[in-house]
């Protein structure tokens, strides 16, 4: 009987376990995403210059939440990077455009950039 009670004590701790593991949610930030195309002739140290200066940026502008800057696939393929900008709300997302870090950071990037996509997401 004590096996039996033990089995089913631990039954009922990794059941809630895995409802815990599928619980979603559905934040209020907002999630600037973008997919850049370099420019054929831009380096791979000015390509990355650009991506590591996203961190720099980012630590300068209020309501900044979390940053994604390694890519794991970008589609269309003859796209070469994505990153990701995560803000706490509204008004630091509207604020982070005209940020003088944003403008800074502009300067070693958009030489290098020949195109880019930007979707900005929330709930």
């Amino acid at each position: 009987m004590k096996r039996f009670v033990l089995a089913l004590a631990a039954l009922v701790v990794l059941a809630a376990g895995l409802v815990a593991a599928n619980a979603v949610n559905a934040p209020s930030t907002i999630l600037h995403v973008v997919i850049v195309k370099w420019k054929a002739d831009s380096t791979v140290q000015q390509q990355q210059a650009a991506i590591d200066g996203i961190r720099k940026m980012t630590a300068d502008v209020p309501g900044v939440k979390n940053i994604w800057v390694k890519k794991q696939k970008v589609q269309p393929a003859e796209y070469n990077t994505a990153f990701a900008i995560e803000f706490e709300n509204k008004a630091a997302f509207d604020a982070y455009t005209n940020s003088a870090a944003h403008k800074a950071w502009e300067k070693l990037y958009l030489p290098y950039r020949e195109e880019s996509y930007t979707q900005d997401i929330t709930n």
